[in-house]
């Protein structure tokens, strides 16, 4: 049977029984990771086993779900944080992050926040989160290093730009499926998604930033896989050969090649954003401009031409390159490990029916089209820890809702399905271990910081959608 005809039936024995397994799902890996201590890659394991066992599934067909997820999330993700530490570690030890930290420091130390949160949501346009994240986190450790002040008072706007980004416009993963669902207008999408991100990000970054660093007061020393990999490498390097292996850079790259550097990336990914949108897919060039935008291209890219601006350019040999690229990746074993285990977790939630469980509640609600979406999302979300699945699934339940609706109230409701799909990101979200693991926190200081953040958004984008609607 269609999964749409399904949402539409009552619920039944199963769904709440998936409903029940999730449920102690979740708690179960909340107590093997707080209480109990256990490594978060072994605890999201055994919770992936035990909700594909409770929810019913094969068991020839457990593992095999929390395997895909986690290749799922690992044959991307992975890619792209292995090539974002290289391009970090070459980034911090060819002193071109000092560079970009000294000159966002010019000016007012109060004005900081904003100017990362405006860098943030800048490089968040064409890219996903994670990738975004992977590039921003070198330069916001050495500016908490620079300012000597709370790490999240700089951690949470540059987050807080990224993530809007991601949860409101296209060309976005999530945006553009809803898009696709709803028949609604890409272009409108886009033009009040930045109409409703500017406030969010306002909000959700460097204002709700004043009050997660009272919250969690840690500095540069408790933060930073990004920073502290830099020491990390040099102390395997030192540790295998002395200090000879590790040279200083003989001097720094320039300011303009640095931004060019990290820029590369980001240009080409906005050319495939572009072609997204206003290109046609039959277009001949179409296939080119998809191929050099696209995240690993485009990161290996900027990784090579790195080689020269951070490498060669500025003093290292290649076979100094070569062991600074090789160390690099050291730190960020676990990071993948505890990320791929995190989308494991979420695939078993998934196939066990847990999402399809949520659907039939809300649908026998009977709200209105805009606040049923944003509900819809949440519970998703909050069950999946996936964004792009909370608004791919909510957009479908309200599709045959939308039907006859305005193209600005088609779009506004793109934009309440993706806020819902941000709301209070924890233990089953891949993002949540990748905040938690870059930034040094703990899994309540993360609960703290980053998914109260997620909820703020969440919150607002509500709010400002729904005003949005009674004037349009």
């Amino acid at each position: 049977m269609n999964p749409a005809d399904l949402m539409h039936q009552p619920l039944n024995a199963h769904d709440t029984q998936v409903l029940i397994v999730a449920a102690v799902g979740i708690g179960i890996l909340i107590l093997l990771i707080v209480w109990l201590k256990m490594h978060a890659f072994l605890a999201l394991t055994i919770g992936a086993l035990f909700v594909g066992v409770g929810s019913g599934l094969p068991l020839d067909k457990v593992t095999a779900s929390y395997e895909a997820g986690v290749g799922g999330v690992l044959g991307y993700v992975g890619v792209l944080i292995a090539l974002g530490a290289m391009l970090g570690k070459l980034l911090a030890d060819s002193g071109g992050a000092e560079k970009v930290v000294d000159t966002l420091l010019q000016g007012r130390p109060a004005t900081l926040p904003w100017k990362m949160a405006l860098v943030a949501s800048i490089i968040g346009i064409p890219m996903f989160f994670e990738i975004g994240l992977v590039l921003l986190i070198p330069v916001v450790m050495l500016a908490v290093h620079h300012s000597k002040g709370p790490a999240m008072r700089l951690g949470i706007p540059a987050l807080a730009g990224l993530s809007v980004l991601h949860g409101f416009i296209p060309p976005h993963p999530g945006p553009l499926a809803a898009i696709a669902i709803l028949h609604a207008n890409v272009g409108v999408t886009l033009a009040l998604g930045l109409l409703i991100a500017i406030p969010t990000v306002a909000v959700a970054g460097p204002l709700f930033g004043l009050l997660a660093a009272r919250m969690v007061p840690i500095g540069a020393a408790g933060a930073g896989l990004a920073v502290s990999s830099a020491s990390a490498s040099s102390a395997s390097g030192s540790t295998a050969g002395g200090k000879d292996e590790d040279p200083k850079p003989t001097h720094s790259p320039t300011f303009t090649w640095t931004l060019i550097t990290l820029l590369a990336p980001l240009a080409l990914m906005l050319i495939k954003a572009g072609a997204d949108i206003w290109m046609d897919k039959t277009a001949p060039l179409r296939p080119a401009l998809d191929f050099i935008g696209d995240p690993v291209f485009a990161l290996l890219i900027a990784v090579l031409l790195a080689m020269v601006t951070f490498g060669t350019s500025v003093g290292f040999t290649p076979t100094v390159l070569a062991k600074k690229i090789g160390a690099s990746l050291l730190p960020v074993v676990g990071v993948m490990l505890i990320v791929g285990a995190g989308g494991g977790f979420k695939q078993a939630l998934v196939d066990g029916g847990t999402g399809l469980a949520i659907a039939k509640i809300a649908l026998a609600a009977g709200l209105s089209t805009l606040l049923l979406g944003w509900i819809v999302a949440v519970l998703i979300r909050l069950a999946t820890g996936s964004a792009t699945v909370a608004t791919v699934t909510a957009a479908g339940i309200v599709a045959p809702l939308a039907v006859g609706l305005s193209p600005n109230h088609l779009s506004l409701v793109v934009l309440a399905v993706g806020a819902g799909s941000l709301f209070f990101s924890h233990v089953n979200d891949a993002g949540f271990w990748l905040v938690k693991e870059y930034f040094g926190l703990t899994v309540m200081e993360t609960i703290k910081t980053w998914s109260l953040m997620e909820t703020v958004i969440s919150v607002m984008g509500l709010i400002l959608t729904l005003a949005l609607s009674l004037v349009l």
